[in-house]
């Protein structure tokens, strides 16, 4: 096995996610709720399954061999040393809802390294990508992010999760973080968050329960903006926490989530803004 070109991978996929983008768009306004997972606010719809059929169909036929890690067909197996991770629709409560912030996500993993990245956002028009080592763009435009802000003037992005427990804890979590930071934004579309970061529309992010294609593409983008993406104590970014902001906002979120056992469902001692 040979390290594909984080640039050929970057190609293709930005024109799958585009046409995703365009199929998923078309169909919005028609959508209907076909299924659900892991609670009964967690849903799927047709067009999810439509269009993650589409963006493994095209890369396969594109890139046969590869693997394939898909929110909603699992994993396919592969041979090149190349995994493709895919959201087709980030923000699927968005989307039944007729809002704009979804997109569609595609990274490409090489030996085990997301190398290449698309985020669309096709209600906004907006095509978001990044090579690693190569930069983050906007729709051909470099991206960096902001420069860091103390805590008490970050706007800080986060989400909740599916299930009233976790949602209950993320609440007495939530109920900390607010006195200590400018505002608070909940957006419904972890891609879409991240790469809020990396273009200068928010200084923070925080959430529990994101997967690998949540933050696949988008964690690439915003680090290539300048943006640290990582979960607690140095760990990568996993489904306990994912917590992103510049250098120096960082370190102030994470000392403020850490103690308030933010990547947990258990019951916190309140702190006192």
């Amino acid at each position: 096995m040979h390290a594909a070109d984080p640039a050929r991978l970057l190609d293709l996929a930005t024109d799958v996610a585009r046409e995703a983008g365009r199929l998923a768009a078309e169909g919005q306004a028609g959508v209907d709720v076909l299924d659900t997972k892991s609670t009964p606010t967690d849903v799927v719809t047709e067009m999810d399954r439509s269009v993650e059929e589409l963006i493994r169909k095209r890369l396969l036929n594109a890139r046969p061999g590869d693997s394939v890690l898909g929110e909603e067909g699992g994993s396919e197996p592969g041979s090149t040393g190349v995994r493709w991770i895919v959201d087709p629709i980030d923000g699927t409560v968005n989307y039944l809802y007729g809002r704009d912030e979804w997109a569609v996500s595609i990274a490409a993993e090489s030996m085990g390294e997301v190398v290449a990245g698309a985020v669309v956002v096709p209600v906004r028009g907006e095509v978001y990508t990044a090579t690693l080592g190569g930069g983050a763009y906007c729709d051909g435009r470099r991206l960096r992010a902001d420069d860091a802000v103390p805590l008490e003037m970050a706007l800080v992005c986060t989400g909740f999760g599916y299930s009233a427990e976790r949602r209950a804890h993320q609440a007495e979590v939530l109920r900390t973080v607010l006195p200590r930071v400018r505002d608070i934004r909940r957006c419904g579309s972890a891609a879409v968050d991240l790469c809020s970061l990396a273009r200068g529309r928010a200084n923070a992010y925080y959430e529990r329960g994101l997967n690998a294609w949540d933050w696949g593409a988008a964690a690439l983008i915003a680090r290539e903006a300048g943006v640290r993406v990582e979960g607690l104590h140095g760990a990568p970014p996993n489904p306990e926490l994912l917590v992103a902001a510049v250098p120096g906002l960082f370190e102030e979120l994470h000392a403020l989530l850490a103690p308030l056992s933010a990547d947990t469902d258990g019951t916190v001692a309140h702190q006192g803004a």
